[in-house]
């Protein structure tokens, strides 16, 4: 009897699934914020919510128009997302086509999606403007995000093209 009930609860589970239902978080799993996620995925080391990131990025991080790799892709915040969100970028599918892999987003609240299609639809192909694959429909999500560009991991680039070093001072040394 225990058997048949553990085969039940699996083969729900992954009906579920089939159907794009992402269930409730578990106690014992993490409950991922993106900026968690994306920091710990990505390696850039910024803090606060997602919507600071593109202002911190600035004169620390390289940011671009163009994704790449690994790079994190800084969404505006908008009346329904307010504090922004971020996303790394785990491919580039073309030139407007990429996928990431982000926390916290839409339907699956806490968990990770790994992959997931988000397609430039601005008018310039510069990335301003995106929409993001919505699991539960199996399409492309119908709401336009406004996104400010790429963070990349690499440091910022002094505008004059000199790179500038600097070591701590010795305490007590003015």
């Amino acid at each position: 009897m225990m058997k048949r009930l553990t085969a039940a609860a699996v083969a729900a589970t992954l009906g579920f699934s089939a159907l794009g239902y992402a269930p409730a978080v578990k106690a014992d799993e993490p409950y991922w914020q993106c900026v968690t996620f994306a920091r710990m995925f990505s390696g850039i080391n910024i803090f606060g919510d997602a919507l600071t990131w593109w202002r911190q990025a600035q004169d620390r991080f390289r940011t671009s128009a163009r994704p790449e790799t690994g790079s994190v892709l800084a969404f505006q915040p908008t009346s329904r997302m307010n504090r922004g969100h971020v996303a790394v970028v785990s491919e580039i599918l073309t030139d407007r086509v990429i996928r990431v892999t982000h926390a916290n987003w839409g339907g699956s609240r806490g968990r990770v999606e790994e992959n997931v299609t988000v397609v430039d639809v601005s008018n310039r192909g510069d990335w301003t403007a995106v929409k993001v694959w919505y699991n539960p429909s199996r399409a492309l999500g119908t709401s336009v995000y406004p996104t400010y560009g790429f963070i990349h991991k690499a440091p910022a680039q002094p505008t004059d093209g000199v790179m500038m070093a600097s070591a701590p001072s010795a305490s007590g040394q003015p």
